[in-house]
């Protein structure tokens, strides 16, 4: 009978149990190899209503000629009434032997991120930020620029209509500026040109990099991947890199991998760190943190000084008049503060009702911490950013 009890207790307790906390491991790694890349571009946005550079920058003037010369148009020297570049300098209101006006032209570089696995034929969204002069590239337009790598390759061109949401304005000497106006983008503004060749489809083993390095964390990741699909498959190499022996067939790979990232697994707990930010009083501490013994007595000290000015009447008859005397007042002025007891190995929850019982403000918080990390009695990482 009471075997029953027992094992009735057990299992209302196993039912009310909280759940133990698990991580899907595709919340956890990067996959080695699979990341974005970065690109850049040197272009020129046109139709800006007067915002471009202006004159004083010659480089717009000479990319635009040589833009023009790709596309077949003179600008150099007097051309017929039927070529290109004597229409455009019509519509620029100049004479054939005249550089052209850059008051509508804004050299811009323009950055983006290329997606990882992203195909030729396949778009991404671009950056496009002002180099010169211009202030505002409002209703401009991206002319085709090319979008390099760092091995100098192309791989995408940008072109299209810019979203700006900044404005800026001024007149009389008085400007107004709501965001910023020299910065845009275009969405799904840029082509995929040529795929960036990675690992996945060709190395023996895949490697997942955990985010937070974590002996712990890769160590449980091996053991969840060689329990699921058998004892080898995964190596933990050190608190960061786990391996794993991929399939050869290029479908049974991608099936192999997501199979792999939907595996649940608890992550070792994180190191004790308390983050201060001084220049906002904010103060994060985690759930891992202790203090061993300690006493703190918090207060503050206030010096207030007045000065008045007093008239001091001259005898009568006297030289000189009346004259002006000034006075102050200083007044020293300490708060009292409450002393409270830390005991050993305390908890996050007891650090902040202890200091919150005694009226400690977010500075007041950060001194005492600094404090205690100094006294040695603070068991955590210390973090000023």
């Amino acid at each position: 009978m009471l075997k029953e009890k027992i094992i009735k207790i057990c299992l209302v307790a196993l039912f009310f149990a909280p759940p133990i906390q698990a991580d899907r491991v595709k919340d956890l790694v990067d996959i080695g190899g699979v990341r974005s890349n970065q690109l850049i571009g040197y272009g020129i946005v046109a139709g800006l209503a007067g915002t471009g550079d202006g004159k004083d920058l010659p480089w717009t003037g000479q990319s635009m000629k040589s833009l023009l010369s790709r596309l077949g148009a003179s600008v150099d020297g007097p051309v017929s009434d039927y070529d290109l570049g004597e229409s455009l300098r019509a519509l620029a209101g100049q004479n054939a032997n005249k550089d052209i006006k850059v008051e509508n032209l804004a050299a811009v570089m323009v950055t983006a991120d290329l997606p990882p696995f992203a195909k030729p034929g396949q778009r991404f969204d671009v950056n496009v930020s002002t180099m010169g002069k211009a202030s505002s590239l409002r209703g401009g337009t991206l002319i085709m620029t090319e979008m390099r790598g760092i091995d100098g390759e192309i791989y995408g061109l940008a072109q299209g209509p810019l979203t700006v949401t900044g404005i800026s304005a001024d007149a009389a000497g008085t400007s107004v500026e709501i965001g910023v106006a020299t910065a845009g983008r275009i969405p799904n503004g840029a082509i995929v040109e040529r795929a960036v060749e990675t690992p996945f489809t060709s190395s023996d083993h895949l490697v997942l990099n955990v985010r937070d390095a974590d002996f712990s964390t890769t160590n449980a990741i091996a053991a969840a991947v060689n329990s699921a699909f058998g004892t080898g498959t995964a190596v933990a190499v050190d608190g960061v890199s786990v391996a794993i022996r991929a399939p050869d067939q290029q479908s049974a790979r991608v099936a192999f991998m997501s199979a792999v990232q939907d595996l649940e697994i608890e992550p070792g707990q994180p190191a004790a760190r308390v983050i201060v930010n001084a220049r906002t009083g904010t103060a994060v501490i985690n759930r891992s943190v202790k203090l061993s013994a300690a006493a703190v007595s918090h207060g503050t000290i206030s010096v207030k000084i007045d000065t008045f000015n007093q008239v001091a009447q001259a005898a009568p008859f006297a030289p000189g008049g009346d004259q002006v005397v000034a006075n102050a007042e200083v007044a020293v002025e300490e708060q009292e503060a409450d002393m409270f007891v830390f005991d050993e190995s305390v908890e996050l929850q007891d650090i902040v009702d202890a200091i919150n019982a005694v009226g400690g403000t977010p500075s007041s918080l950060i001194a005492i911490l600094e404090a205690l990390k100094r006294s040695g009695s603070l068991k955590a990482e210390l973090i000023v950013i």
